[in-house]
């Protein structure tokens, strides 16, 4: 797959001490990583697809929480695509590595940061 991509784009970054006071009334958060497509645009003439990849995540710590959303514009070139479904897993990790690097990036800096410590490091 052949791809064109613009910077990505970090909407939300949220570092959350847990609160377990609120945790024992309202439950406790779960961790959530989801990658989403938005189709953009189908150029049938030049065989250009763009779609905006969004990355929906929380990640749950012993004692802190990150959140947020980091977004990329990707224009595939030669290639028509219609739904997400049709992207092979292979694929779709392709679209959503630098968001993935992204978080990882800011990850490692703010708990080095928030915590005094060498940086955490993600495992996707």
């Amino acid at each position: 797959m052949e791809l064109q991509r613009e910077k990505e784009f970090v909407s939300q970054y949220h570092y959350d001490a847990r609160n377990f006071e609120w945790e024992k009334e309202n439950g406790a958060p779960e961790t959530k990583v989801d990658v989403n497509f938005q189709l953009l645009n189908q150029d049938e003439e030049n065989t250009l697809t763009s779609i905006n990849v969004v990355l929906n995540y929380m990640i749950v710590f012993d004692s802190f929480v990150i959140s947020g959303v980091i977004a990329q514009i990707n224009h595939v070139q030669n290639r028509i695509v219609n739904e997400p479904s049709e992207f092979s897993q292979e694929e779709v990790a392709l679209l959503a590595q630098p968001c993935l690097k992204m978080l990882n990036r800011l990850t490692y800096e703010v708990t080095e940061i928030a915590l005094d410590l060498p940086g955490i490091n993600l495992e996707f």
